[in-house]
């Protein structure tokens, strides 16, 4: 009786009713049979949908699946007289969509009748170009990941897949992206919620990402085990692992997978048992400090083999970004890279609040790391990722030229896999099976041709991103500077990036002479042995530092600065 599903309902009524004109023309006139033919036609129609491996929508929906192509064709005529423009962000744009699609399915591209943009509006971005432009070349851009005491490190594309777990995505869009990876010879990260055996399969290049959890190396009660991170770590698809710290789309906040959807799959992928209520806590229990943090990295590093280790966070209070930086400088320890996770990034779904009003976006916090690296002279050992919103290869020169190493996209590759930004993640019902665990939903999802789409969206973003490049006379996304983005500001201003977001000089952080205010204002309440500030903001803005610390039994300030060095 499950097979009967409500889904195939109008396919059903369409056979139904085809035998009802056969009997009708059969029993009283053949003038029934043209209705016969008809929903004949349709009932064909029905099983072509099943069987065929193109679309899910029509493998999900048989017959009334082929009502959304219909509409989809007719949409920028109704669109034009009833609906939204193609660049209102919901929370992607049509345009935006529509140009993955495009280079997922290698159709062309190119836009006629010029821009659909308003090139005056404030907050409108472009890129300056060269009197002295090139040719374009290799797309195949690389960097490597690993600082001085790395022994395996890694070849990293500059485009790769974002976080994103087997349980939130199904077992076919992990396959079809991993797939992908493998063919397009870039890394899949596999979100916190471990390595399932979706993600091995196809033998694409994997970033381990651990969350609070420890999903895939934890013990019985839920606490990291050396032993069995040693065990996959040293496996050869693992390439680098990433610690979560938070992510943008709901940073600080832990959650709870009920009993009821930790099937045996997702079970044996995070280590623990099937059928009971999975914590993932808002906080690690590993390391508390700063110092405990690098302490921490640096033994993932050993027990990996000396593959490249770092984290990845969404920057809430500076001073804990900071107090990271001190201890780095006090302990001599390095991460080999740091990701940075937008505020407007996240596939999951979380509170609205979170969602709306948590977190720092990306370009401020991506120049807020790559500013402090700079300052305390640490950059060239660290590399930067940045994730969120990234879709176009605009968005990949913008996040490189304000600092990033490579970029992470989620939604891009879910679009890529046939993700219509339907919304529906949390609900299990994803009318492409990219997001859900119905095996009947998810079946619609067929990974040959999805990972193809995976692998041409890749090339073919990066393809872009060359010729970007060579319009403003660079070879490589690294020559990139925040002076080769312009942005309007208001009607008649315009400034370069460098303008709004200034450079840092090398070590300039270790004088103790900031110009910037959110470094003289929160870099002295920092510290490597913790987290928390060493004394509050509102004393930091208000000039009472010295009488709030001594209140506080606090040292003063020549003890607060002495693990900064010069």
């Amino acid at each position: 009786m499950q097979y009967f599903s409500a889904r195939h309902s109008v396919f059903y009524a369409v056979i139904v009713l085809t035998g009802l004109f056969i009997f009708l023309a059969v029993e009283f006139s053949p003038v029934w049979l043209a209705g016969a033919l008809v929903f004949g036609a349709l009932s064909v129609r029905g099983i072509i949908d099943l069987v065929q491996t193109r679309q899910a929508i029509r493998r999900n929906y048989p017959v009334i699946g082929n009502m959304r192509y219909f509409f989809e064709s007719i949409r920028p005529e109704m669109r034009q007289y009833f609906f939204e423009s193609d660049t209102e962000k919901l929370p992607f744009s049509r345009t935006d969509r529509s140009l993955v699609y495009q280079r997922a399915k290698k159709q062309a591209d190119k836009r006629p009748f010029g821009t659909q943009g308003d090139v005056y509006q404030t907050s409108f971005e472009w890129i300056n170009h060269s009197l002295e432009p090139i040719e374009p070349g290799n797309s195949d851009f690389r960097i490597q990941v690993g600082g001085p005491a790395c022994t395996q490190p890694y070849s990293l594309s500059v485009l790769n897949i974002s976080a994103m777990s087997f349980g939130a995505l199904s077992g076919n869009a992990v396959l079809a992206l991993n797939k992908g990876a493998a063919m397009g010879n870039f890394a899949h990260d596999s979100g916190e919620g471990g390595i399932s055996r979706y993600h091995l399969e196809h033998g694409g290049d994997l970033i381990w990402n651990i969350g609070s959890g420890y999903f895939g190396c934890r013990d019985s009660e839920g606490n990291f085990s050396e032993e069995r991170f040693a065990e996959r770590a040293r496996t050869t698809n693992v390439k680098m692992i990433e610690i979560k710290l938070s992510q943008g789309a709901k940073p600080g906040h832990g959650g709870m997978l009920p009993g009821a959807k930790v099937t045996p799959e997702i079970a044996a992928a995070r280590g623990v048992p099937v059928g009971i209520d999975c914590n993932s806590p808002p906080r690690h229990s590993a390391f508390t400090t700063p110092i405990e943090l690098l302490e921490f990295i640096a033994r993932l590093r050993e027990l990996s083999g000396g593959k490249p280790v770092g984290f990845k966070l969404a920057i809430g209070h500076p001073w804990e970004w900071f107090a990271i930086a001190k201890a780095m400088l006090k302990t001599g320890i390095t991460p080999d890279f740091i990701v940075v996770d937008g505020a407007e990034g996240g596939t999951g779904a979380a509170p609205v609040e979170f969602v709306d009003h948590v977190g720092t976006p990306l370009r401020e916090a991506l120049r807020l790391v790559h500013n402090t690296l700079v300052g305390i002279g640490l950059r060239e050992q660290v590399k930067i990722g940045a994730s969120g919103k990234i879709i176009t290869a605009f968005d990949m020169a913008r996040t490189l030229a304000l600092g990033a190493d490579w970029c992470n996209s989620a939604r891009g590759f879910m679009f890529a896999v046939g993700c219509i930004q339907a919304q529906t993640c949390h609900t299990g019902k994803c009318p492409t099976g990219v997001a859900t665990q119905d095996p009947r939903r998810q079946k619609a999802l067929v990974v040959e041709d999805k990972s193809r789409r995976v692998a041409n969206f890749h090339h073919n973003t990066l393809d872009a991103l060359a010729e970007l490049l060579a319009a403003a006379g660079l070879r490589h996304p690294q020559e990139l500077r925040p002076h080769h983005i312009a942005k309007r500001i208001a009607s008649g201003e315009i400034r370069v990036l460098s303008a709004l977001f200034p450079d840092l000089e090398k070590g300039e952080l270790l004088t103790g002479k900031f110009r910037s205010s959110i470094y003289r204002t929160a870099w002295p309440m920092a510290q490597a042995e913790s987290f928390a500030p060493l004394y509050s903001l509102s004393a930091a803005l208000s000039g009472n530092t010295a009488t709030i610390m001594a209140g506080e039994g606090v040292a003063g300030e020549e003890s607060r600065t002495t693990d900064v060095p010069g």
